[in-house]
């Protein structure tokens, strides 16, 4: 069975699509897999054995039923999206045959028990996931939210919890949601107001509080919802630090596991969104009726009124931006691919060079070739920074050399506010490209590029704005262990340069990467500058601009890795073959980010030399 195409005929000499179309590139995965990353690194630690030579399988398995059985539920996501009716979050009709598919496939939480028998490592999981949000945006919050709440209750709930929660949750039956927004607590989550008070029964709170975007928190593919809920204590300190993880069931869970009654979590609405249409973002009430009873996960607030609910819920945050970063990616992938696709078959005007000639397809043109490798660039980096970091985290959780553990650690730390940040800030834009290329029916709802736009731009701004996301790296990962851990990121990317900085195939494009280094490390130290200067003000003023540049500068270095790997391999093949091209594309594609979009590292320098408080010093009254 097809992806579903509503209608499918020429007009005009171009194809018009309406409906869903599964466009990916396996090659990619595979070549990223199978040839860029060390996966046999991760194959030999014990709990990977089982996954040496499968990648291929579950690449072949997962694409498959993206294509057949994900992809379709896309137009009825948009089209209809959830509804609330009577207090309950209906879905669309093909929902539950879709999730009941990924579930079956062992595709949605039941990845997240890093204890089950042939687990896979997350790097595959990531690959999975890009896929699913290819296939549907909307649809992947259903299982990857209750994946990320598995991760905290594994890691900090007790073995009651594990026992009352997990096997339910890691079957797809139940749900599973972050809780940390309210009206006025949005990015800052210190001023939470959800309050928990002890009860009789240990370990036991009644919860009373209102929480709002919560994604997936009620819809009718799951018969009970497990909610994380950062609430606080009577006791407890104000602030983010005096805050504590509770697991509120929708319904009571019995001691034998099976449902008992309503634990008085109401869901009051949920968000008519500009995009998203079908993922259901909740509004949720609890206690209101003073009978809401939640589990505290790990220890009460200590004497001082510390909690431990911001640092546990971490765990999970830290997770979902690193989905984001891919969902932000899929996007972009499905949009780079739709807009490639189109361009190869709309017929436009003549050439620039021969404007008496025959009238051709718009690919031939210029600045639409401009725009495709824009896009196929910003994809690839992006792509292969994501994956890069999963593999780090990997070797973070398993691997068994304390040294690699804690270096793969302090890589992943660096890297996942890149990878979240970048990528949402880039999938916007080049969403836009792509919506360009296909000129006025573009912005039409026939193609799949409108609806992308509009279910793409929230991903700057869910789990933890992109402003936030570069305090965290400027503020907070540049000075972890006393800067140690940024030393060794800095240091990791200089060896790469002087490894290849005689590299014959790219020669020119290493010189442009070393260049651009020297132009990093003086916005490091222009900002050191302004710091010792007490001009602390610049930091939030310049904040992402720096995560933009720190960004493109490894993001370079991934492409010219994979370029100079590609190189070789293409020694390997013939002439004329598809890997041949392959491996060509990805030679060029990185020539023409290091060429074309790593240059604005320059004008980052300059404007933080320049340092421009323009923004800060006018008048509010001014802004008119």
């Amino acid at each position: 069975m097809l992806s579903v195409v509503l209608f499918n005929f020429q007009l005009g000499g171009f194809l018009i699509m309406a409906g869903k179309t599964f466009l990916y590139d396996k090659r990619e995965l595979r070549f990223i897999l199978n040839e860029w990353l060390d996966m046999n690194k991760l194959y030999a630690l014990p709990e990977y054995e089982d996954c040496e030579g499968i990648s291929d399988a579950i690449i072949d398995m997962t694409y498959d039923i993206c294509k057949e059985k994900i992809a379709i539920v896309n137009d009825e996501a948009d089209r209809i999206g959830v509804k609330f009716e009577d207090g309950k979050v209906i879905t669309p009709p093909s929902f539950k045959e879709g999730y009941r598919v990924l579930n079956e496939a062992g595709l949605a939480a039941s990845n997240a028990d890093r204890t089950a028998e042939g687990h896979l490592p997350l790097t595959l999981i990531q690959a999975n996931y890009e896929m699913l949000c290819h296939a549907s945006q909307s649809f992947t919050g259903y299982w990857a939210l209750t994946a990320g709440a598995i991760s905290v209750i594994q890691q900090f709930g007790s073995q009651f919890l594990k026992d009352k929660f997990l096997p339910n949750m890691l079957d797809g039956k139940w749900g599973g949601t972050m809780n940390l927004t309210e009206a006025d607590a949005g990015t800052d989550v210190g001023a939470n107001m959800t309050k928990a008070f002890p009860t009789d029964e240990p370990g036991v709170y009644r919860i009373e509080g209102n929480k709002i975007f919560i994604t997936a928190a009620d819809h009718d593919l799951c018969e009970n919802f497990i909610h994380l809920v950062l609430a606080r204590t009577p006791d407890a300190r104000p602030g983010t630090s005096g805050l504590s993880l509770f697991i509120v069931p929708k319904y009571w869970v019995n001691d034998d596991g099976s449902l008992g009654e309503f634990n008085d979590v109401i869901t009051t609405g949920i968000e008519e969104k500009m995009g998203q249409h079908g993922s259901p973002t909740c509004s949720l009430a609890y206690g209101s009726q003073g009978k809401c009873r939640g589990y505290i996960i790990g220890n009460p607030p200590d004497e001082n009124g510390r909690g431990q609910g911001l640092a546990q819920m971490f765990v999970m945050m830290n997770e979902e931006r690193l989905n984001t970063g891919t969902q932000a990616l899929g996007a972009m992938s499905e949009a780079y691919l739709l807009s490639r696709e189109y361009a190869k078959v709309r017929v436009q005007g003549t050439r620039f060079t021969n404007p008496k000639g025959p009238r051709v397809r718009i690919i031939e043109h210029e600045d639409v070739r401009r725009m495709l490798m824009l896009q196929k660039s910003c994809v690839e980096a992006t792509r292969a920074l994501i994956f890069k970091t999963s593999y780090y985290l990997d070797l973070a959780h398993s691997s068994k050399d304390p040294a690699e553990k804690e270096f793969a650690d302090g890589m992943f730390q660096m890297n996942n506010p890149l990878c979240k940040a970048y990528t949402a800030d880039l999938s916007w834009p080049m969403i836009g490209e792509a919506i360009q290329i296909h000129g006025g029916y573009g912005y039409c709802s026939e193609y799949q590029v409108e609806q992308l736009a509009r279910d793409s731009k929230i991903h700057s701004i869910w789990e933890g704005t992109d402003f936030i996301q570069s305090l965290d790296l400027v503020g907070r990962k540049f000075n972890l262990k006393k800067g140690s851990i940024f030393k060794k990121w800095r240091d990791e990317l200089q060896a790469f340069i002087n490894a290849n900085k005689d590299n014959e195939e790219f020669t020119k494009e290493m010189g442009f990467l070393a260049k651009a280094w020297e132009n990093y490390n003086a916005i490091l130290a222009q900002l050191m500058t302004y710091v010792k200067e007490g001009k602390m003000q610049m930091i939030p003023l310049f904040s992402t601009r720096i995560l933009h540049a720190t960004s493109m500068i490894y993001a370079a270095s991934l492409l010219l890795d994979q370029a100079i790997l590609a190189s070789k391999k293409l020694a390997t093949v013939s002439e004329d073959s598809a890997d041949a091209n392959y491996y060509k594309g990805k030679m060029a594609t990185a020539r023409f980010y290091v060429l074309n979009v790593l240059p604005e590292i320059v004008a980052i320098k300059t404007a933080l030399e320049i340092g421009d408080t323009s923004a800060i010093d006018i008048p509010e009254a001014c802004f008119n």
